[in-house]
């Protein structure tokens, strides 16, 4: 073998084994390392991070012996873009005739942090038949019913653990009737000794659940009854897929297969913790489940951390929704006070 076929060859090693390594963080799910930190951290910028290679590729193209490597890594990129492309240019189904419209809402509080009269404000301005709150104990989610005043909203907490973030609240307005609040837990008929127990008086104390470890690491609400006839609502917080705990993050996911794999129509809204670039939450919603977000177009429009611009954000809070409820309008707002942008999506759902 002469010199320059050598070289040539060495180059073609060279340039694929620089693909492998490039694709590596955009696509840990071909290497079975979907869950293995930082890649479970970083593929949820993974639309971000295509748009970097791309950018990359083309600026190596300059540079005669890297042009193999750069046509392979802009071709990933492509590929991957046309991939995400459906979440930018989908839009909104129109609702079939004899459906009802649902409005639902979504907003993590940061455990109290945000402004409970701006979350009041938002809801009084769209108002949401049903409002899931995230990171809000009882005595927050009171403080927002407090600024609903003139506004019917029943409200009910669910918090799993002593963990402030492990508190999840709901609002649900009165035209949905007399619904139920029920949570799927583990240890029944045991609390949690590490959490003080509610005196009698305050805030939220009527409808308070019980401090009670759910399936999920942080507390849920499953809402049914009233009118919603056979559909049920979920209100939900995942947990984040921490370097130490991603297995905690996995568990969470899988009860929401769980919930999506059954037949009964279903709504869950609240912070997944998770995007639509993570094999796992793709995974959870299988065949029969689908955010709301992408489905409308509105797949990149970033909900955390908040502070960031609209380009630096991913999309970790959705409304999911299972076969046969319509997906439309997809909003974020601004809540002063939380590293979340809140979310109102519009959906369809057949008359009961």
């Amino acid at each position: 073998m002469d010199t320059e076929t050598g070289w040539k060859l060495r180059r073609v090693v060279l340039s694929v084994l620089f693909l492998l390594f490039v694709a590596v963080p955009l696509y840990p799910e071909l290497y079975g390392l979907e869950a293995v930190s930082p890649f479970a951290q970083l593929v949820a910028f993974r639309p971000q991070a295509l748009a970097l290679v791309l950018l990359a590729g083309l600026l190596m193209l300059l540079r005669r012996g890297w042009r193999l490597a750069a046509v392979l890594v802009t071709a990933l990129s492509v590929v991957g873009m046309a991939l995400v492309a459906p979440r930018v240019f989908s839009g909104p189904t129109p609702p079939p005739p004899g459906s009802r419209a649902l409005t639902i809402m979504v907003a993590n509080v940061l455990g109290g942090g945000a402004d409970a009269g701006e979350v009041a404000d938002l809801i009084r301005e769209q108002r949401p038949d049903l409002v899931s709150l995230p990171e809000a104990r009882a005595d927050v989610r009171q403080e927002i019913q407090d600024h609903l005043q003139g506004l019917s909203y029943r409200g009910y907490t669910q918090q799993a653990n002593a963990a402030v973030e492990s508190a999840t609240s709901v609002l649900v307005a009165s035209s949905l009737g007399e619904v139920q609040f029920d949570s799927e837990k583990l240890y029944t008929g045991k609390m949690n000794s590490t959490q003080p127990k509610q005196a009698p008086g305050e805030p939220g104390a009527g409808t308070i659940g019980p401090v009670q470890q759910t399936t999920t690491q942080f507390g849920h609400i499953i809402v049914t009854g009233g009118s919603l006839g056979k559909l049920r609502l979920i209100v939900y917080h995942g947990y984040p897929p921490l370097p130490s705990e991603v297995t905690a993050w996995k568990r969470d996911l899988e009860v929401v297969k769980g919930w999506c794999s059954q037949d009964q129509p279903t709504i869950l809204a609240g912070d997944f913790n998770a995007t639509s670039d993570h094999y796992d939450f793709r995974q959870a919603l299988g065949d029969h489940c689908r955010s709301v977000a992408p489905s409308v177009g509105e797949g990149l429009v970033g909900t955390w951390p908040a502070d960031r611009i609209g380009l630096a954000r991913t999309q970790i809070d959705h409304v999911v929704i299972t076969d046969g409820i319509k997906p439309g309008k997809f909003t974020t707002y601004k809540i002063a006070g939380t590293d979340h942008r809140a979310v109102i999506a519009h959906v369809a759902v057949p008359k009961p």
